[in-house]
């Protein structure tokens, strides 16, 4: 067996990112950007009102004091035309500032009398209200640099500028492959000695918030043979394969075989914690599989510590759990050498470890918004002692 920071270590060392590939626009939220991004055209593309109200020269109206008026211009005008020096242009926010203009003035700071405009602001200045081309991006520059996140703004940015496709870091294609001969499908009738499954759908949900789908769920009998060509199918189309159950020792427990059996190199298997020991980690070329415990909250425990880890690399993209040091509320108690990992609850301020920890007691798991970490060395644990917490997404 080896410790939960080594495991961790071997995860890094053995798990690549993926090639990048081109999306288009509407794919590429929150992903990483492979490249780095330029501008192919200046925002804006023309000097732009920022306000709904009069365009003129500022020198000109210096000079002569008296603006009047000549037409006006609305966000979307097609044609270009030269203000004469000493006129005013009505003019909307988003319009383009005609020729001969350099200032905006806003319509609550003017009237009109006898066709002519009456500015009444004495804190004017050339340029005022008035978005130079340009000023948001020139052409040519960078964009986004290689490695930022697509946020939601950064998508708007970016059509913005008029593309439409770019060049990401993927995400992977994972599959879940469910053995058991006593699950049941959640809406089927349970039969003496069943239990329904779970484990596909939180795993389904947990990727989901770091923005992977799942591919396929597979469904296998606790047969070697059964296991293993399902594992080798999966194989042939994900980057990340996650098995749940039969990673122990039990004479039905066939994860570990039928991985070999597939050519997959094993890297490591059992880790010294609680709940979760018996985890598999292996990898066949650049593809990972994990063999998760059957017990729900194992399963949901070793995703976060580990196979959220390798998917964070593989996309280049920061999921994993953010870390924070808590007082706690309540006394703990564990053997030394082995991490605990604890439902825990927090506000921000304490944190407390709930009841019902038993792997396989997801009831708990369900209330928890985070998980206490208690190290191989820490054996008991006092209120207002600082403990380590994994904040769940």
């Amino acid at each position: 067996m080896i410790t939960a920071a080594k495991a961790t270590q071997l995860i890094r060392e053995n798990t690549l990112r993926l090639d990048p590939v081109t999306v288009s626009l509407s794919e590429a939220s929150e992903k990483i950007v492979a490249e780095d991004i330029f501008a192919p055209i200046d925002i804006p593309a023309y000097p732009q009102s920022s306000m709904d109200g009069y365009a003129f020269s500022y020198q000109g109206w210096m000079d002569s004091e008296d603006l009047g008026l000549f037409g006006e211009v609305a966000a979307g005008r097609g044609d270009s035309f030269e203000l004469p020096s000493g006129k005013a242009v009505r003019i909307f926010t988003g319009a383009p500032v005609p020729a001969g203009a350099d200032t905006v003035v806003m319509q609550e700071k003017c009237s009109i009398s006898e066709d002519e405009l009456i500015i009444d602001d004495p804190f004017l200045k050339i340029g005022d209200n008035v978005r130079p081309r340009g000023s948001e991006i020139t052409k040519g520059s960078i964009a986004l640099e290689k490695g930022s996140r697509l946020s939601p703004a950064a998508i708007g940015f970016l059509a913005g500028i008029g593309l439409t496709e770019l060049t990401v870091y993927p995400n992977p294609v994972v599959s879940i492959i469910v053995t058991g001969n006593e699950l049941q499908v959640p809406g089927e009738p349970l039969l003496y000695g069943q239990v329904y499954e779970s484990n596909s759908y939180s795993l389904k949900a947990a990727l989901s918030k770091s923005g992977v789908s799942v591919s396929e769920i597979y469904r296998v009998e606790d047969q070697l043979e059964s296991l293993r060509s399902t594992l080798m199918q999966a194989l042939l189309k994900s980057d990340i394969v996650l098995i749940t159950g039969g990673i122990s020792v039990g004479d039905y427990d066939f994860t570990l075989k039928a991985s070999l059996l597939c050519g997959v190199e094993q890297v490591f298997h059992k880790i010294k914690q609680k709940p979760g020991k018996p985890i598999f980690f292996g990898k066949k070329g650049t593809k990972l599989v994990f063999g998760l415990p059957g017990n729900p909250s194992s399963v949901l425990t070793c995703f976060y510590e580990y196979v959220l880890e390798a998917i964070s690399i593989q996309q280049n993209r920061n999921v994993t759990l953010e870390t924070q040091k808590l007082p706690l509320l309540n006394p703990l108690s564990k053997p030394a050498g082995i991490v605990h990992y604890l439902k825990g609850l927090h506000d921000g301020k304490t944190v407390r470890s709930l009841d019902a920890q038993e792997s396989y007691k997801l009831n708990s798991f369900a209330k928890a918004n985070c998980l206490i970490v208690l190290h191989e060395d820490i054996m008991i644990c006092q209120p207002n002692d600082l403990v380590e917490v994994h904040l769940l997404p």
